[in-house]
């Protein structure tokens, strides 16, 4: 059974930072690539960013990119979303998810079979 656990999320001052974990088992972890989602209160769910597991590629949204890096960690089979300068506006329920491929496909949404539940990000003014 594939599993996608999150966690580090929290309060934060603007400004801070915080470290995200997204913890997967269940499949081959090169198998897949691994992206993080977020969805703030009545807004749809967005891509944040992506790390294809096929040459470790990266992607960002250009809101974050700048501010967040995403690296991972095979030997822990963890992908991990550091995220610095944080803005109010990056107050949300963070998600990590798996494709059933290797690379990101543009971090749509449609391709993410299997999803996380989810760690809440607060970013305090």
């Amino acid at each position: 059974e594939v599993q996608l656990v999150e966690s580090g999320g929290g309060l934060v001052q603007a400004g801070g930072s915080l470290r995200l974990s997204c913890a997967a088992s269940g499949f081959t972890f090169d198998d897949y690539a691994i992206g993080w989602f977020r969805q703030a209160p009545g807004k749809e769910r967005e891509g944040v960013s992506c790390i294809s597991s096929s040459d470790g590629s990266t992607y960002y949204a250009d809101s974050v990119k700048g501010r967040f890096t995403i690296s991972s960690d095979n030997a822990k089979n963890t992908v991990y979303l550091q995220m610095n300068s944080l803005k109010p506006e990056d107050t949300a329920v963070y998600y990590c998810a798996a494709p059933k491929q290797t690379t990101c496909r543009d971090l749509m949404i449609y391709w993410y079979d299997y999803w996380g539940q989810g760690t809440q990000v607060t970013v305090s003014s």
